[in-house]
């Protein structure tokens, strides 16, 4: 369990932002007329899916230890 609050505290910064990113980028792209692109035509759900991916993605890649 200890294993997973490290991998979680490590990887942390990553899915913030990419969460981040993710808000400014599909902002733009709904602007544009564009929704089909988001999940439930959401800004907000989509990017905090694509901040999760890319948090536990990081996180596995971690704990495999890969590139080390």
């Amino acid at each position: 369990m200890e294993t997973l609050h490290q991998l979680m505290q490590q990887s942390a910064g990553i899915g913030a932002g990419v969460t981040l990113g993710g808000l400014i980028g599909f902002s733009i792209v709904k602007k544009r007329g564009n929704a089909k692109a988001l999940i439930a035509e959401s800004v907000f759900i989509t990017s905090a899916l694509a901040g999760f991916l890319a948090m536990a993605v990081h996180m596995l890649v971690t704990y495999l230890g890969v590139g080390q």
